[in-house]
Order: C-alpha cells, then structure tokens, then sequence
C-alpha cells in the first residue's frame, strides 16, 4: 500500500505552528510529541546503501506509539503471528458490546475505572450467558477488543470480541459446538450486560472511585448520580452478534481490522488547508454508503485525542479457556476434544492488507531491492543519532 501523502502528523504540525494545538494533559501531548516525530530526524535512524550502485537512503526510526497512524500496520502483523498458535478449527463470532451515549461522559473523564468496568461487564456476561445450559451450556474462550470512537471520530466506546463458536461442556467431556449460524442470544447478552455495567459503575461510585469534574460536577450528588444509572436503565443497550464465519486462516484476517486499529487512518484523510481538513467515513445507518466529513483543524485534533488511552491500560484482553492462566492447559483440550468432530466450511472474508512501507521492512531487518538500479539491496550502513529540527 503506497505511503498517502496527508498525515494525522501534518495536521497536529499545522496546529502547533499556527499555536492552535488545544491545551492537552501529559498523556496528549506526549501522544502528540510521538506522532509529529515518527519517521522524522528528531527520532534518528540509520542510512542504507546499495551493494551494487552504491545509492543512498536514509531510513528514520518510528515512535512505535499504539496511537500512531504510521505504526499499527507493522504492530498487527506482529501480533498476528503470535496469535496462530492460539487459533482452534472452528467457525468464530464476532460480537460487539456498545455503551450509550448517556455514560460515554463518564467514560472520557473516568477512563481506566470506566473502560476497565466495561471490559468486566462483558466479560461476565459472555462467560455467564455461555455456561446456562439452554443456550450453550459450554466454558468458552475469547478476545476482546476496546475502540471508543466511530467513524465521525465521535467518542463511542464499545467492546468486540471475537469467539470460538463453541465451547467445552462444563463437565469437561466433549466440545459443545454453536447452533448453525447462531452463537448466542444478543437480547439476553444486552440485558444481562447491562445489568452488570450498571451494578459495576454504582460499585465505583460508592467507593469513591469515580471523579466528576465540569459539565458532570453534579454527578457528586448521589441521588444525581442515581438518576443518571436509571436512565440508562430505561434505555435497549446495543448488543449485535454476526453469524459465526469461517475458521482459523479466516479469522486472522478478520482480527486484522480490529485489534491495533486506531481512531482514523491517514489513509481517510483527503485534503486539508490550513484551516479545515476532509476525511472519509462510512454511513452504517445508510449500508456503509462512503461520506466525506470536513472539520475545521482544531476541532478535528480535539476529537482525535479523545481516543488517547490512560497509560499502561490494555486494550485487548482475553478471558476463559483463552485467559493467559488457562490456554496452556485448555488449549490442548480443546483440540483433542475437537479432533473429528468439527467440519469447517470458511465463509469469504475480505482480506486486510498490513504492508506498511519500507521503512518498516527495515526495521524488521527484511532486504529491501535499491530503488535506483533495481538490481542491488539496501544494506545497514550507519545510525544517525536524533536530531531536533524545530
């Protein structure tokens, strides 16, 4: 995939010449430090010369910030081939737990308590709805996936896990395979899980846990807070699950859109001045229908941020017989009870592209063909140490 020609980077350099950037916290602007830098002198790198025409190229470090634009292709491919070894012979599901909108303040200025709630009210409700006998009656395993954004950039947060559609029977003798294109009831999961969110965040509160601050300064009250809970209780909360789909190879591509993706690529990103950027997204409510969004600069890097995660908070996690404490033992069990008694039947998945350029086959010490003679390689020849260029 060619290398686009707008950055997220360019439009935060843009701001910060113009001294526009909007006031940040220690974890923003460290982002921001990151991402202007990547691939740039200011992180160093290291020149490569041709071992046939003797050309030169340099090739700079990247920031390897997980909220980086430039550095997540590289990432998933990665983590991809460290989750092979993981993958079982079975159809997989992708369900995805959303939070209304009315909590989604909470969120952005509770984001460790918060989020880490919503992963525990996911998960319970998974492993709870899984184990009942009428529905699956089976110990299952999954990944789990944080994104708190849409496409407009909006601060939506939301959880997609993606399952083996099946589980161990809870007696540990045979594997329990899923109905045929249904994994589990999305109307019991949404109202279990909502239950649950709730009861977590009414748990947070009493214990002091949660902080309130401008427009939600009146959440301190508790009979204010208590309102907000029951509104949200009023409300249907979104839980879909897609039908069960493919098996091993399939579900690698199908995590590639997930797990390292950020709020927007630079590839969405089409023209931008010095004063207002456009970028695509997809209208789900219209069938994907592709949309062009114009924002004005600051406004665009304000919702950009928003997604900047609390430091060292891990967003994919794994819970069941694919938690890092059971899948040594679990693993093996699974496959033995599968042995002969699945037949997969891939369904088509799009595949993901995770080419990120030669600056990453560099760093992952990949021999890249000179791009003046085409007949020799770039070979290391010396680091460049960093050098500021403001």
């Amino acid at each position: 995939m060619p290398r686009p020609a707008l950055e997220v980077a360019d439009l935060l350099r843009t701001l910060i010449r113009q001294g526009r950037l909007p006031a940040l916290s220690l974890a923003r602007a460290k982002v921001v430090k990151a991402l202007i830098a990547c691939r740039t002198a200011m992180l160093g790198g290291h020149v490569e010369v041709c071992n046939e025409c003797g050309h030169e190229r340099v090739s700079y470090n990247s920031c390897r910030n997980r909220h980086c634009p430039k550095c997540q292709g590289g990432a998933t491919a990665q983590w991809l081939d460290a989750q092979q070894k993981h993958l079982l012979p079975v159809p997989y599901a992708h369900v995805v737990f959303t939070m209304p909108d009315v909590l989604a303040p909470l969120a952005l200025q509770n984001p460790k308590q918060v989020y880490g709630l919503l992963f525990r009210a996911v998960s319970q409700t998974l492993l709870q709805v899984a184990a009942t006998p009428r529905h699956l009656g089976a110990r299952i395993g999954f990944l789990a996936v944080l994104h708190t954004w849409g496409q407009t950039l909006f601060h939506h947060p939301h959880v997609h896990c993606v399952v083996p559609a099946g589980g161990v029977a809870l007696d540990g003798s045979r594997w329990v395979p899923c109905r045929p294109g249904f994994f589990l009831p999305v109307r019991v999961l949404g109202r279990l899980y909502r239950g649950k969110l709730l009861a977590l965040l009414n748990e947070a509160y009493q214990a002091g846990k949660l902080q309130f601050h401008g427009r939600l300064e009146a959440l301190r009250n508790p009979q204010a807070f208590g309102r907000l809970l029951a509104r949200a209780r009023q409300l249907e909360w979104v839980v879909y699950a897609k039908p069960p789909f493919g098996g091993p190879e399939a579900v690698l591509k199908y995590l590639a859109r997930y797990t390292h993706r950020i709020a927007i690529s630079n590839h969405r990103l089409v023209k931008a001045t010095d004063t207002y950027v456009r970028f695509t997204w997809k209208d789900y409510r219209h069938g994907d229908r592709p949309r062009v969004m114009t924002l004005e600069l600051t406004e665009f890097a304000r919702r950009f941020l928003l997604h900047v995660l609390p430091r060292r908070f891990v967003k994919i996690r794994y819970y069941g017989f694919l938690a890092q404490s059971q899948r040594a033992t679990m693993l093996p069990r699974c496959r033995d009870l599968l042995t002969g008694s699945v037949k997969i039947r891939p369904e088509p998945v799009e595949a993901t592209s995770h080419t990120t350029g030669e600056a990453d086959a560099h760093e992952r010490g990949d021999s890249v063909p000179c791009p003046k003679c085409g007949r020799g390689h770039l070979i290391y020849d010396r680091d460049l140490p960093p050098h500021d260029t403001s």
